[in-house]
Order: structure tokens, then C-alpha cells, then sequence
């Protein structure tokens, strides 16, 4: 218990000090116009305080959790498809390793072209950040299975959906878990711009509606509030892996 409290008190200093240094930096790299003081935590906070309070900001947040939601979703699907088939992993590692190595981000106009604007091209530049990570940590979670466990599955005349749900995902579900906190803070990242692809909604559109506004302390309480919000998800995903291991 007092381990845990230490930690929790160096969090917050750690935080603590990381205010402080934003405020020197204002201060310090601050134009003589007195434009920079939009940019100082005081003033961040306060619209921050604001803007949570009106409300509009809170179906902004909505749309964003949800095309994570749906990004992610699709990219789990796709990565214990392919990871959990051996034969299937092997014949499309070296596609997917070439895939991989291409940012996210350069197919934004090739998707905008072929699909619009909208929904649907940001569902599939998160889908495809997010691909490599689950993809990986599943067939890495597959390849230390114990074999005994798919022999007893055969052995029982267990069909290939049975051995997927009741042997394979529950022995990766480690390592699926690993790969969707990665996963997250890799979309987390995309969003913002994938979010300003014509789309009328979202915290990445919101961030380019205050700048066309000149609120640029709104700016800055919308990117403080997509850090709070990123830590919020990944603490969630870790909690959910240590349950889940330590269970």
C-alpha cells in the first residue's frame, strides 16, 4: 500500500513539474504581443473549465471514442483472424510486413479519393494503424500455445470455430490485450488527423475550428484535453490487461 502511495505522489509531482516547465516555456519563448499568454496553462485550464461546461465539446468526444471504438474493432477482428492461423500468417507476413512499414497518414488522399470524406475513410486509416500491433502480438500469443491443448482439441473432434473460441483466443488473449494498448495509443494519435479530413465532427475538427476562430486558447484546452483523454484509455487497457493476466 505505501508503495503504491510513493508512486501515486511522484505521478503528481511528476505532473506538477511538467506545469511548471510549460509555464516557463510561455513565458520564455512567449511573443511581446501578449498573444502567447492564450497559450499559458491558466488560461488553458480556464477554457477548459468553459468549454466542458457549455457541453458541445462533449459530442465531439463521442464521435472520436466512437470511430476509435469502430477502428479498433475491425482491427481486432482482422488481426485474431490472420494471427490465430498459422498457414494464413505465414502466407501474408511478407505483404503485411511491407504494408506496415507505409504510414498510415500517406494513404489519407488515396482513401479520401476512393471513398470521400466522411466516416468511412477514417474507420479505414484506423483500422490499418491499428492492424499491426493486434496482428503481431496474436501470432506471437499463438505461437507459444501449448500444443497439447490443439491436440486435445482434435482429439475431441473440436471444429476449427470451437478450437478458435475455446482454445486459441482465450490462450492469446495476453497477448491480443498487449497488442490493443498498443493499438490504442497508436490510434489515438491518427485520430486527430485522420479528424480533419472534411468531417464536420471530432476532436481533430474542433482543433481546426478554433484555429480558423483565433481561439487559440481553446486550442490548446482541446490538445490538453486529448492528452487527458489518451491516458484515460491507455490506463483502462492496462488495467483490463493486469486484470486479466493477474486473474
Amino acid at each position: 500500500m505505501r508503495k503504491h502511495v510513493v508512486h501515486a505522489g511522484l505521478g503528481l509531482v511528476g505532473l506538477l513539474a511538467l506545469l511548471l516547465l510549460w509555464g516557463a516555456g510561455v513565458a520564455v519563448f512567449g511573443q511581446a504581443d501578449g498573444l502567447s499568454a492564450r497559450f499559458s496553462p491558466a488560461a488553458t485550464l480556464a477554457s477548459l473549465v468553459e468549454l466542458l461546461g457549455q457541453g458541445e465539446v462533449y459530442g465531439h468526444i463521442w464521435v472520436s471514442l466512437k470511430r476509435i471504438l469502430v477502428g479498433l474493432l475491425l482491427a481486432l477482428l482482422m488481426g485474431l483472424l490472420v494471427g490465430s492461423y498459422r498457414h494464413l500468417e505465414a502466407a501474408t507476413t511478407p505483404a503485411f510486413q511491407f504494408l506496415r512499414m507505409i504510414s498510415p497518414l500517406s494513404w489519407m488522399p488515396v482513401v479520401v479519393m476512393l471513398m470521400g470524406v466522411g466516416d468511412q475513410p477514417i474507420y479505414f486509416l484506423l483500422a490499418f494503424a491499428a492492424l499491426w500491433p493486434i496482428l503481431l502480438n496474436t501470432a506471437a500469443g499463438v505461437r507459444q500455445l501449448d500444443p497439447r491443448w490443439l491436440q486435445l482439441s482434435r482429439s475431441l473432434s473440436a471444429t476449427r470455430w470451437e478450437t478458435l473460441c475455446k482454445v486459441i483466443v482465450p490462450g492469446v488473449i495476453g497477448h491480443v490485450l498487449t497488442g490493443v494498448r498498443l493499438a490504442i495509443g497508436i490510434l489515438w494519435i491518427v485520430l486527430v488527423p485522420c479528424e480533419m479530413l472534411g468531417v464536420s465532427a471530432g476532436l481533430g475538427y474542433f482543433i481546426l475550428d478554433t484555429r480558423d476562430r483565433l481561439a487559440y486558447s481553446e486550442l490548446m484546452a482541446m490538445v490538453l484535453l486529448i492528452g487527458v483523454l489518451g491516458f484515460v484509455l491507455d490506463a483502462l487497457a492496462r488495467g483490463l490487461h493486469r486484470r486479466w493476466v493477474h486473474g
